[in-house]
């Protein structure tokens, strides 16, 4: 019997979220819940198994959305607070299954551990802190979370590198600007593909919409969805109506299997 994934997107907002605070912005008006957006993060769930890409500060609130009383694992693309600020919300889930294994590049476990220094404590810890188990990602090196390969991909975030992860055949990359010919090879013949779209206007750190398109021309997955959406991207209903045929915008709360 064939393996089932389910992914569900838990954000599919850039670092501010949108609505953005204070804005006026006919696009954080919109009463559309496709139009209202929380940090960019999918929880991934098979075989029993649920872990998550990215753990922002809208963490707890997606959790609780989604019902999520088990956690097997937090997987970071890079360091920046919409990705990473929610890490001490893994509380209820420590308590209940102990460690929670958090699987980053090492520049970001030394981020995390500069930030979050009593998640991280060996010694006098505070009582009602959480803790979590540290692996490493080495681009190029795969490794298993719960019964499945994950291949890292290395991109750039501008100056920043990002990891994406391909589990299968899906490929999940956000905050990318560009990206080398040889981590392309790692992403072809994905039957889904996510990748950030931002806006409609170029960015120095992220992929607009009509980068976006090109990277999904070039690499032809069988359906790609776009996250990490700002409202200058525009209203959803109409961005979805001039998108290719097998080309999508996510929105929160969107699950798919494959």
């Amino acid at each position: 019997m064939e393996t089932k994934f389910r992914i569900t997107f838990l954000g599919t907002g850039t670092s501010q979220g949108i609505p953005v605070i204070g804005s006026t912005d006919p696009v954080c008006l919109s009463e559309n819940p496709k139009d209202k957006r929380l940090r960019v993060s999918v929880l991934l769930s098979w075989n029993g198994y649920n872990y998550v890409i990215d753990c922002g500060p809208d963490f707890r609130q997606q959790m609780l959305m989604q019902g999520v009383s088990k956690l097997d694992g937090i997987l970071f693309t890079h360091e920046h607070a919409d990705h990473t600020a929610g890490i001490d919300d893994i509380r209820p889930f420590f308590f209940r299954q102990g460690d929670i294994p958090i699987y980053a590049h090492e520049r970001v476990v030394a981020s995390l551990r500069q930030r979050f220094e009593y998640i991280f404590a060996d010694e006098n810890r505070y009582p009602g802190a959480p803790a979590v188990e540290v692996n490493i990602i080495e681009n190029n090196k795969p490794f298993k979370i719960g019964d499945s390969m994950v291949v890292p991909i290395e991109v750039d975030h501008n100056r920043l590198q990002v990891f994406g992860f391909r589990i299968n055949d899906f490929t999940y990359l956000t905050d990318v600007k560009k990206i080398k010919d040889e981590e392309l090879e790692k992403i072809k013949n994905s039957k889904i593909l996510v990748v950030n779209a931002l806006r409609i206007e170029p960015h120095h750190s992220h992929f607009n919409l009509d980068e976006a398109l090109a990277f999904v021309e070039e690499v032809q997955p069988e359906t790609a969805y776009f996250t990490h959406i700002s409202h200058l991207m525009g209203f959803h209903d109409e961005v979805e109506k001039k998108l290719p045929k097998n080309v999508h915008l996510a929105y929160d709360n969107l699950m798919i299997e494959f």
